[in-house]
């Protein structure tokens, strides 16, 4: 089973302030941890969302958003993939990790991927073509 594991952004990750070495530290210690463990399959910050943008969907019509974007508490600061055998299991492990903003209060979300195989019943040759698809990038 795969997990996206989401860091919510703050006020702060928002205003661009990049993490202290000693949480660069910290964290890189707990990605050796999941590496070694075989379990990160990524891992990654992101940049504010003033540097973003989004896309709005409209029926045929599709506008263009530029951030930066006003509410921080449904904004992403970066993302973890784990493979586990368990949404505990994953839960287990982001109960491990360093406090993203260890001056603050953070919030770590946890969402299960969805795999091809979950559409099987639904439409099988989707489930190929999607298989098709993926096996570029898995490798």
């Amino acid at each position: 089973m795969r997990f996206m594991v989401i860091v919510r952004a703050t006020k702060e990750s928002e205003a661009g302030v990049m993490p202290s070495p000693e949480l660069l530290a910290a964290m890189g210690k707990y990605h050796e941890e999941l590496v070694r463990a075989g379990v990160l399959l990524a891992a990654d910050g992101l940049y504010p969302s003033s540097s973003g943008a989004r896309v709005r969907f409209s029926g045929s019509s599709r506008i263009v958003i530029d951030g930066p974007f006003t509410e921080t508490k449904e904004l992403i600061g970066g993302y973890w993939i784990f493979q586990v055998k368990s949404k505990e299991e994953a839960i287990e492990w982001v109960k491990r990790c360093p406090n993203p903003y260890p001056d603050g209060e953070s919030e770590i979300e946890i969402r299960q991927v969805i795999e091809p195989e979950d559409f099987a019943d639904l439409a099988p040759e989707a489930v190929e073509g999607e298989t098709r698809v993926g096996e570029p990038l898995a490798g």
